[in-house]
């Protein structure tokens, strides 16, 4: 679901996976792997997530 729900996000604020992983500073491939679920990010990259999309935890993993 997470993967998912950032690809989503990404998308909907019309950012390319190269905009993101740039404000975040982290490499594209790193990016990519998120929302490919092959990594997670860590606690510290899923804070940095939330403040460049400007949403919470809940939008994020889908929390009810």
């Amino acid at each position: 679901i997470f993967a998912k729900n950032l690809k989503t996000i990404r998308t909907f604020n019309k950012l390319s996976q190269k905009q993101v992983a740039d404000k975040l500073g982290v490499p594209v491939s790193t990016y990519a792997n998120w929302e490919q679920s092959r990594r997670m990010p860590s606690i510290n990259e899923i804070y940095k997530l939330l403040k460049v999309f400007e949403i919470d935890a809940n939008e994020l993993f889908d929390i009810n």
